[in-house]
């Protein structure tokens, strides 16, 4: 197995299963931290109450492929996680914090009354900020790190950019696009409705900022300019920025017209397009423009060992994921329950 992991082609597929990591976990996690950001927009305490029960059964397991992929990334390419911890290790932390508090504001809200409304507040801030810190994280790794001798060489606040900025709206934007139509799949009534509204602003705030991301992308950092407009590619990768165009214009279509589940699948296109883009941005870089997928692999020995436990792990937390949402699959509604009036999500098991 050790003369196996020597291969040429066994850096890009640990890559790839990073890369597939993170895009789990921006799918996955995007419809949790969408419904956090547009939270507060809801109108009455009781859509809120079924916005919060809608993601309760699913939400928890999401971040488990963000711990995925931070671990593969330390074991399967050291190189690069020395580099990337520095040069975002404020946004990262942020990003952390955040989550860690919007958990405790999801468990300490089912039980408050009095100062509900503050829990109300630290759930959709703790969502808003760590978007914002992915976005930051995002727009530096498109305009690269700074490098010299083989470590990171910027400062505290390297990572601050016009670009990241763009870009953590982009994904506020986006998140909620994606929570919306979470909503619109699984509610009904008035919390449908208001989400059906809110799924146009976040449509049109998450298209302007993929356009001015790529502007600014292509007019600040040459490499990515290089890789997109510079023949053949232009033409080559046309069908990407095309292809996104046409489902933002369904998704236009279809909030008020089309099947409930719609607007969610075609939120979910748009950031799997968004990421195809970001692969062509950055490839074949573990850290951009420094080190590549190849000269930042770990050593045979490390790669078949993680092999190994990927063989085993993997299977397991998608089997898992994928029975919750299953189980607690169908429309969240209101249920006449002991002590009082409980929610609970259409078509999963009731004791």
């Amino acid at each position: 197995m050790i003369e196996f992991m020597q291969g040429p082609y066994v850096p890009l597929a640990f890559g790839a299963l990073a890369a597939f990591c993170v895009t789990v976990y921006v799918l996955a996690d995007g419809l949790d931290l969408g419904v956090g950001i547009i939270f507060l927009a809801a109108p009455r305490d009781d859509q809120r109450d079924l916005m919060m029960a809608s993601i309760e059964p699913v939400w928890d397991a999401n971040e488990t492929w963000l711990v995925m992929g931070g671990t593969l990334l330390i074991a399967a390419f050291p190189a690069g996680y020395y580099v990337l911890l520095p040069a975002f290790y404020l946004p990262i932390m942020f990003m952390l914090f955040a989550l860690i508090f919007r958990g405790i504001a999801f468990e300490f809200r089912l039980q408050a009354t009095r100062f509900r409304f503050l829990w109300d507040i630290a759930f959709s801030a703790g969502s808003i900020l760590a978007t914002l810190c992915q976005g930051l994280i995002l727009g530096g790794l498109i305009g690269g790190v700074p490098m010299q001798d083989g470590m990171f060489s910027g400062g505290a606040f390297s990572f601050f950019s016009f670009l990241g900025l763009l870009c953590g709206v982009g994904l506020v934007g986006g998140y909620a696009l994606i929570g919306a139509g979470w909503l619109i799949w699984r509610t009904n009534g008035a919390t449908q409705v208001f989400a059906r509204e809110i799924a146009h602003a976040a449509l049109l705030l998450t298209a302007a900022m993929m356009a001015l991301v790529s502007l600014w992308s292509a007019l600040t950092v040459p490499e990515v300019a290089a890789r997109w407009f510079a023949l053949p590619n232009l033409l080559l990768l046309a069908p990407v920025p095309l292809a996104t165009l046409a489902v933002f214009v369904a998704i236009w279509r279809g909030v008020w017209d089309g099947a409930e589940p719609r607007t969610f699948l075609l939120s979910l296109a748009v950031f799997a397009l968004g990421l195809i883009g970001l692969v062509v941005s950055l490839w074949p870089y573990v850290v951009p423009r420094h080190i590549t997928v190849w000269d930042g692999a770990a050593d045979p020995q490390t790669l078949a060992f993680i092999a190994v436990g990927l063989v085993v792990i993997l299977p397991i937390v998608l089997a898992y994921q994928a029975h919750a949402y299953w189980v607690f699959r169908g429309k969240t509604v209101h249920h006449g329950g002991y002590g009082g009036e409980t929610l609970q999500p259409a078509g999963s098991a009731r004791p």
